[in-house]
């Protein structure tokens, strides 16, 4: 089994990205990239970008460090959520399922209504996605994320709140494999789940390019942002690079900037 603790940084590359399937078809290439903190730095903030070029079995990064650090994975647990919903059975279809507002008004307009998974993924819904958890329940949660080798693998602190406030971790090298082995349709669960979830993922246009991803904001439900992230992967042409990007959203204006860095990052390494 690959050791997917980073504790060299992007040394051991081999031993990190990509996914196992991956692993002994070619040695991979790293680089750190100065000019890729220097966004952050501009931004007024910090962060990390790790990018993988598939193609070129090349991974480019900001720094060694924070790429390797683990942090709560916020709604970019929605990818994974909405894949065992759809496995388990919890969730039949992403568009015809309805899940009823609770009535309770929250400070995010578009959580107050009803949704389908489609929506609720695309207006990351944290209420909706609290109930599939709980109807997926822990057993199932564990064994799926034990099955996607998904950060840390721990649901300690609530069935409901784990990916929010819990003990869930997650680093952005991490995130990257994850995405990979989504994108590629390898996880071990079903095609259907996956091609259903990677057809949810909400797609964002570049010139030629294509951008499909989930951000993630902690603390948004509260109206206290302190963590976000963008993970994903951009097409341009055939060439294809899955990436992830985490910055600490010190002010309102930081809460955009996640795709604008993210948009940044990609042309800066030329994946759009």
């Amino acid at each position: 089994m690959i050791n997917r603790r980073h504790a060299l940084g992007l040394v051991a590359t081999a031993s990190i990205l990509p996914a196992r399937s991956f692993a002994n078809v070619s040695p991979q290439r790293s680089e750190i990239r100065e000019d890729l903190a220097r966004r952050f730095t501009d931004e007024g903030t910090i962060g990390s970008f790790v990018g993988y070029k598939v193609a070129d079995y090349l991974i480019i990064a900001s720094d060694k460090n924070r790429s390797g650090e683990a942090m709560l994975p916020a709604s970019t647990f929605k990818i994974p959520n909405s894949v065992i919903a759809l496995e388990t059975g919890v969730v039949e279809d992403p568009d015809k399922q309805v899940f009823k507002w609770d009535g309770v008004k929250r400070s995010i307009e578009s959580w107050n209504r009803d949704h389908t998974l489609r929506t609720a993924f695309a207006a990351s819904a944290v209420p909706v996605y609290q109930d599939i958890a709980r109807r997926i329940g822990a057993e199932r949660m564990r064994k799926y994320l034990d099955l996607f080798e998904y950060g840390n693998r721990d649901i300690g602190g609530g069935i409901d709140r784990f990916w929010l406030t819990g003990d869930l971790r997650i680093d952005p090298m991490q995130q990257v494999d994850f995405v990979d082995r989504l994108r590629r349709g390898v996880l071990p669960v079903s095609r259907r789940s996956q091609e259903l979830v990677r057809d949810i993922l909400p797609v964002t246009k570049v010139g030629d390019s294509v951008i499909r991803a989930k951000s993630g904001l902690l603390g948004a439900e509260v109206g206290k942002p302190s963590l976000g992230w963008m993970v994903g992967w951009a097409e341009k042409g055939a060439a294809t690079t899955v990436f992830a990007l985490n910055m600490d959203c010190l002010e309102p204006r930081h809460i955009a900037a996640r795709m604008t860095l993210t948009q940044q990052c990609l042309t800066d390494i030329g994946a759009i």
